[in-house]
């Protein structure tokens, strides 16, 4: 306890240290050794138990242990385990990293020396004990070590690094024992030996890295083997790659976690060369020992997959678990080639092309498969090592491909990477020929090939990516000669519009020769060909290609497209307008969409004026005919932009009423009343910030029409309500749902109420951003009435349960939260049954888990009370009679809007649980409640000052609760100054007074 005086802390800690030091006997020392295990954890904020005390009681706590007490501790433990050997630390929790002033204890000490000297005499003495190992004394002795090897910082002398440098030497010639020679230790383990000192060591190795160089890491080992680091780490990677090779088995076992604890090392060490020279980084010795294993990985993983290939157990995912779930590794493989990048690209050229003529040589002949198989494995590792990812960004050229090779330009085609890419570039070209793609081209490594071509694009084919005055460190030309050679050859000027073509035309392959691949038309769609459209300079190049314009056309009038994927006709159709960015003149931007959209648009007026379509609605290829277009329709509305806005207004225009029509006829087909929805949702999104007044009354008006259409089938009987102020229409409706909705799943709900609730958002973008040249007003267009009527027919579908799901929960109460904001006044006017049902939903998320959905409740609070407060101050009504209290028919109080949420918000804030980060937001919305309801918070405050018994605790309250709406010269405005001052007073208040009120 803090209050306890010093004499008596001392009197406590030394029975405590008595017991530690075995005086009292076994029992009462482990006791002894338990309380401060328990002390240490209970005095740490994060593991503290829940007391219902304030987090700077626990923080007080913490800086009292850590200052006072806990170098003592840890000498105690000390002690205690060099007095009784078969016990070591039992907790390694104490060491918060470690200042100068932990120097003499952990470094000066030679506590670690004295540490792997009892784990050599004690591992040595129990080597012919198998269980040994893995004995507590064993486990925590080593993972006391590994935390050693992480040390770091000023808890050792600025000396050039001498001290550490002696510090992990040590360490590492106790640890070393533990892995070498990997292969005997290895050998052991398969017959038997634990496999958990060997992974040990890997940790230690990894610790070790984390703190060094890579020329400091390496040099530990020379002092006492004839070796470096890196190379003792290369053989060990070996040797474990080896082992979970030859065991090939799906189980995770110790090689697969030695493995990934090995690769995290050289990551640790390797990350850097994407900003510097891999010379200046690794020694020669290890950039050899890096190429050596990079050489071995090749080797095993050709093997692999040349051993696998006739595995049947595959399943469509398994491209996902090849590239997706592989990732990672196969990122940490591309760092440990680009060490040794000329050495691994050659390699790689050599392999490529010697699995490329084996093909050749064998096709018709032998069984290809084993090869096919090692192709799409290499693919997958040339891809990772000459390219990166990009995160969202357009990636660079990795940084040693840029610097190792030196090229001339006019030689540009003899540099190995251009060399390496070529050479796939070339082999892929050949599934062009209808004879190869039947006996070489099978879609499985059609998956690498578009993958590998999607990755590789992004950063070599036409980068954008600036050459001469914009390279960094521009004046050692000679370093940037290698990149310069590859963004030239790929350019816009030499042989990239060759290979974009190309890649054009395989990508139609992959989409028109495949039929249900959806792994390999997923990849073209959204990896491959929609890389290509994000980036105009290619656009430019796309759009002038014919073999784009047969794309194009095969999407627009071929029925063979229709075979794909409904989610890949979207995504088609999305890429095919974008590229429209790519034509300079807007007309002939437009006319390019229309002629491309045109023939869905005319299928959809089509088919939906037919005489009969309702009995034919439901014949499968009519049903997946219309979902098909409606897919399409859907990615092309994603696509707008200013240069074909138009084009897409008019594409959206032109279907207007046959949407109507598929909503009424399809009424009970929820899939594709989803697809209508979702279409007309990023219909309007993309196109109600542009749209003159007369345009935006006509899609204002058809959603009102959708919206109205919608709610028939789903809401029961609909009655009128007229507000004179606001002339708004809206509808009384029936609380109780139609059996048709109450029977659907609540998945379908979830998703057609998501997309109105976006619906009704895109509405509202238009009063905050509007590109029009005239006012919508002129059109006697009132987009907050509109928005009202949508959320007064939506909201009683939203159930509690429906609120549940995160993504509509957080779509509905951003919306909520916006127009509460932005048209508080419209919100008034809302009968008592609609304000009441929001007004619930309100309440529900003020005590949602989700803090982004409580601070959005929090705002429309804010909103609600400082509109009313302002119009009130202005002699107006305000909210009116929503504010007033009333009794309800069997005689209870039902207290008004802000009186209840002023009362709740309280609660909220003293007592329940929260995120710290909302008490400014929570500030915000109180202040404004408070100047409303003054007298229900005088009330309320004394109500908490009588509760309080002890009256030094009733006065800090009351004294706490003055200070609240006094202090810093607070004043009854609901400006800027005053919101940031009550925003300090609450977060003084709830610091002085939280902690006791929830003990009470």
């Amino acid at each position: 306890r803090l209050e306890f005086v010093p004499a008596e802390k001392e009197a406590l800690f030394y029975q405590v240290n008595q017991a530690i030091l075995g005086n009292h006997g076994i029992d009462v020392q482990f006791a002894g050794i338990k309380f401060l295990e328990s002390l240490v954890s209970e005095f740490s904020p994060s593991t503290s138990s829940a007391m219902g005390l304030p987090r700077e009681f626990h923080e007080q706590c913490r800086r009292s242990l850590e200052l006072d007490n806990l170098k003592t501790f840890y000498r105690w433990t000390q002690e205690a385990a060099s007095r009784v050997t078969n016990r070591i630390i039992e907790s390694d929790s104490a060491v918060p990293e470690p200042g100068s002033d932990w120097r003499d204890v952990l470094i000066s000490s030679s506590h670690a020396g004295w540490l792997l000297s009892l784990y050599a005499a004690l591992r040595l003495k129990f080597s012919c004990e198998g269980y040994w190992l893995d004995c507590p004394i064993a486990v925590s002795a080593r993972k006391l070590i590994v935390q050693f090897c992480s040390l770091t910082g000023t808890v050792f002398l600025s000396d050039d690094g001498k001290m550490h440098e002696q510090h992990l030497l040590q360490l590492l010639s106790g640890i070393i024992e533990w892995v070498d020679p990997p292969d005997v230790v290895s050998k052991a383990i398969e017959n038997g030996k634990s496999d958990s000192e060997m992974l040990d060591g890997c940790r230690a190795l990894l610790a070790i890295a984390n703190v060094t160089t890579p020329y400091a890491f390496d040099s530990l080992l020379k002092s006492m083997r004839p070796i470096g680091t890196l190379t003792f780490l290369s053989m060990l990677m070996s040797e474990v790659i080896k082992v979970l090779m030859t065991s090939n088995t799906e189980e995770e076992t110790w090689s697969w976690e030695a493995r990934d604890v090995l690769l995290d090392t050289w990551t640790a060490i390797l990350t850097p060369i994407n900003t510097i020279n891999v010379n200046a980084l690794l020694p020669s010795e290890g950039i050899k020992a890096a190429a050596n294993l990079f050489g071995f990985i090749v080797e095993c993983e050709l093997r692999l997959a040349s051993a696998t290939a006739f595995n049947d157990e595959g399943d469509s995912d398994y491209l996902h678990a090849s590239v997706s779930a592989m990732d990672e590794r196969l990122s940490c493989y591309a760092l440990i080639a680009r060490a040794s990048i000329d050495v691994t690209i050659p390699l790689l050229v050599r392999v490529f092309s010697e699995r490329v003529a084996r093909l050749n040589q064998g096709r018709g002949i032998i069984d290809l498969t084993e090869t096919l198989e090692e192709l799409y494995s290499l693919l997958l590792i040339i891809g990772h090592v000459i390219a990166d990812e990009g995160e969202g960004e357009i990636p660079l050229v990795p940084n040693t491909i840029q610097t190792q090779f030196v090229v001339n330009a006019v030689e540009a085609d003899k540099h190995p990477v251009i060399l390496l890419s070529s050479s796939i570039i070339k082999f892929a070209e050949q599934c062009l020929s209808p004879e190869m793609r039947a006996s070489v081209f099978s879609a499985r490594l059609m998956e690498s090939i578009i993958w590998f071509l999607a990755r590789w694009s992004r950063t070599y084919l036409m980068s954008s990516d600036g050459i001469g005055e914009k390279i960094i460190d521009s004046g050692h030309h000679h370093e940037h000669s290698s990149k310069k050679a590859l963004l030239c050859f790929f350019g816009e000027h030499n042989q990239g519009k060759l290979v974009l073509d190309i890649i054009v035309r395989i990508s139609l392959i992959t989409l028109a020769s495949y039929p249900g691949e959806k792994d390999l038309q997923g990849l073209t769609c959204y990896q491959l060909l929609h890389s290509l459209v994000q980036q105009k300079h290619i656009c430019v190049h796309l759009v002038t290609l014919n073999s784009w314009h047969e794309l194009a056309t095969a999407f627009s009038s071929e029925k063979t497209l229709l075979l794909l994927d409904t989610a890949h006709q979207r995504s088609l159709a999305q890429t095919l307008v974008r590229s429209a960015s790519g034509i300079r003149n807007s007309e002939v931007s437009s006319q390019y969409v229309r002629n491309l959209m045109g023939p869905i648009t005319t299928y959809i007026v089509e088919i939906s004026s037919k005489n009969n379509f309702k009995s034919i609605s439901q014949q499968p290829d009519i049903l997946l005919s219309v979902s098909c277009m409606l897919e399409r329709l859907r990615g092309a509305a994603s696509a707008s932009e200013p240069r074909t806005q138009k084009a897409i207004y008019e594409l959206g225009f032109s279907v207007m009423s046959p949407i109507l029509v598929l909503l009424e006829v399809y009424k009970h087909e929820s899939a594709v009343i989803y697809l209508l929805l979702k279409f007309v949702v990023d219909w309007v999104d993309g196109q109600i910030t542009y749209l003159e007044a007369q345009e935006t009354a006509a899609v204002v008006n058809f959603c009102m029409r959708l919206l109205q259409l919608y709610s028939s089938h789903n809401i029961g009987k609909v009655n009128f309500f007229f507000s004179l102020k606001f002339r708004l229409l809206l509808f009384q409706i029936s609380l109780s749902l139609s059996s048709s909705l109450l029977s659907e799943a609540k998945t379908d709900k979830y998703r057609d109420l998501r997309a109105l609730l976006q619906l009704l958002s895109s509405l509202c973008s238009k009063d905050m951003i509007d590109f029009s040249s005239d006012s919508i007003e002129a059109q006697g267009t009132n987009i907050s009435q509109v928005v009202y009527f949508g959320l007064h027919m939506i909201t009683p579908l939203i159930s509690m349960d429906l609120l549940k799901y995160p993504k509509l929960c957080h779509d509905y109460f951003s919306l909520l939260s916006h127009i509460l904001e932005v048209y508080p006044e419209t919100f008034a006017q809302l009968n008592s049954d609609a304000f009441a049902h929001i007004l619930g939903t309100l309440d529900f998320g003020l005590h949602h888990q989700d803090a982004d959905v409580v601070s959005k409740c929090l705002r429309a609070l804010q909103a609600l009370a400082s509109y009313h407060y302002k119009e009130t101050g202005s002699g107006n009504i305000g909210l009116g009679a929503h504010t007033v209290s009333l009794k309800d028919s069997s005689g209870s109080v039902q207290e008004g809007l802000l009186s209840r949420f002023l009362r709740s918000l309280l609660k909220l804030l003293l007592f329940e649980d929260y995120s710290s980060d909302l008490i400014s937001v929570a500030a915000d919305a109180l202040l404004p409640l408070i100047l409303c309801e003054q007298s229900l918070y005088q009330r309320l405050g004394n109500e908490l000052i009588e509760r309080q018994a002890n009256p030094t605790l009733r006065s800090r309250l009351a004294n706490a609760l003055h200070a609240l709406t006094s202090a810093n010269q607070l004043s009854s405005s609901l400006d800027r100054i005053n919101y940031q001052r009550f925003r300090k007073n609450l977060n003084s208040f709830l610091v002085e007074v939280r902690g006791f009120l929830r003990t009470m």
